[in-house]
């Protein structure tokens, strides 16, 4: 029996939110422009100075590049028959096709409907809703938490679409959520549900598993004999030094997830860790994903298997920088390689939802009576923190910025905790707690690699 369109036995049910916290993507060429502003302006992720100054620049730069940027959108442009994204996006509410919509707006709606599908078939005691904030652009958080707050949610849960925690991105994400919240409370309408944040799941082992199938998949596309010769790349988004050496967790994770998935592989590739999309002159984590597949040609490599291990969805960092930029990049230099590959992105593969259900079933756990086992992991933290963070040969020098991440980088309270009210997120950790175990480095079972990374500090303005 329904009332107005609601079951009536879901009446009766506590109200459940999730809310899925991603980046957030341009969905035209005018838009792009108030995409890059946004970003720029985010002294969480870019630090230009703050202030009247940081605002300045971000409308020169927003002004001076998103042409050429909504370009290489039109390259990979995610709604080419219409709009496919959530009901707040621009187009959708104009009725417009647009030629120059970023990727990450259909594939995240995708993500939001699936998970919220499978989280009412796992939880039937709760009337389940997820929802999505971006950061930069629609559907912005405080859109997001009015909806929330029409809807009468009773629990929240927060849950970034960054597996890995960074001060820059989920921690951005938290933060412009508090901020909203406060908002609210002084104009009277201050949400009253209790909410948990999920910090981070890089060991989860459904999640593990999702990107080696990803990786399985794209492995299928070289022959058998050119599988003996492929290189993994796994590339992750780059941090400033600066958040690395303040403590910030994420390119520990990184290696964390590397190193559980190569268990995974028994370890039968040779693989390797590097970061993109460098932005601002600051010094950013090395080795740069780009210098470090130029050195490896030199030293003659020609098959390579790129991974971004840190994105869960295809948008213009998988699909044109790795997919596109790179490849053209070689070419111009004289760089000659046989074969290149990128993995598709997680998206809303079954093993991805898995992972992202058990990690709310974790943190409500009290909710459902049950002390709620925590979800399954492929190997302990202090084990896969000792590994390398760069390749598989004893012989190859890590760069800078990775030796940096894992014998100096500690690990802070607010990324390690597994369920608090996001409200006590606001605060930046301090610099050091207490220093990890110098890592060692572990070898391939195979074939020792001869090349290795290059050190250089050059740093590339990009926009993303």
């Amino acid at each position: 029996m329904c009332l107005n369109g609601q079951k009536i036995e879901d009446m009766s049910k506590p109200k459940l939110g999730v809310v899925i916290m991603n980046l957030g993507g341009p969905t035209s060429e005018e838009v792009v422009q108030k995409f890059l502003y946004n970003l720029f302006r985010d002294g969480d992720i870019i630090r230009l100075g703050g202030g009247k100054f940081q605002t300045g620049l971000a409308s020169v730069i927003s002004k001076l590049r998103y042409k050429k940027i909504a370009e290489k959108y039109r390259e990979i442009n995610g709604c080419p028959k219409g709009c496919m994204g959530s009901k707040y996006c621009l187009n959708r509410e104009n009725k417009v096709v647009s030629d120059c919509c970023s990727p990450i707006n259909p594939l995240t709606e995708l993500q939001r409907r699936t998970l919220e599908k499978t989280l009412k078939e796992h939880l039937p005691q709760f009337e389940v809703k997820v929802y999505t904030a971006m950061r930069y652009w629609r559907p912005f958080g405080d859109q997001i938490m009015d909806e929330m707050l029409a809807d009468g949610i009773e629990h929240a849960v927060l849950l970034p679409l960054y597996p890995h925690f960074s001060w820059t991105t989920t921690g951005s994400s938290f933060r412009d959520w508090e901020d909203i919240r406060k908002k609210f409370a002084k104009e009277g309408k201050e949400p009253k549900w209790q909410e948990y944040a999920i910090k981070s799941y890089h060991l989860n082992k459904a999640y593990l598993e999702s990107v080696n199938i990803r990786v399985d998949e794209a492995m299928e596309r070289f022959t058998p004999e050119e599988r003996k010769k492929v290189h993994i790349v796994f590339t992750a988004h780059g941090t400033p030094l600066a958040e690395v050496e303040s403590g910030d967790p994420y390119t520990v994770q990184i290696v964390d997830t590397v190193e559980a998935i190569m268990d995974m592989r028994d370890r039968h590739e040779n693989y390797w860790i590097s970061y993109q999309s460098r932005v601002g002159p600051q010094k950013w984590t090395q080795p740069n994903t780009e210098d470090l597949v130029k050195r490896l040609i030199k030293y003659g490599i020609k098959h390579f298997l790129m991974v971004p291990v840190a994105f869960v969805t295809d948008h213009i960092e998988t699909l044109h920088e790795l997919g596109i930029e790179l490849p053209e990049e070689l070419e111009e230099d004289g760089l000659h390689f046989e074969k290149l590959e990128v993995t598709g992105g997680l998206n809303d593969h079954p093993k991805f939802m898995q992972a992202l259900v058990e990690e709310v079933e974790f943190r409500i756990a009290h909710l459902l009576g049950s002390d709620g086992d925590k979800p399954a992991e492929s190997v302990s933290k202090s084990t896969s923190a000792s590994k390398t963070t760069a390749t598989v040969s004893k012989k190859t020098t890590t760069s800078k910025a990775a030796k940096t991440t894992s014998s100096k980088t500690t690990t802070t309270k607010a990324a390690t905790k597994s369920a608090e009210p996001a409200a006590k997120l606001s605060d930046k950790p301090a610099k050091t707690t207490t220093k990890t175990t110098k890592p060692t480095v572990k070898p391939s079972k195979t074939t020792k690699s001869s090349a290795k990374p290059t050190n250089s500090q050059t740093n590339k303005v990009s926009a993303k």
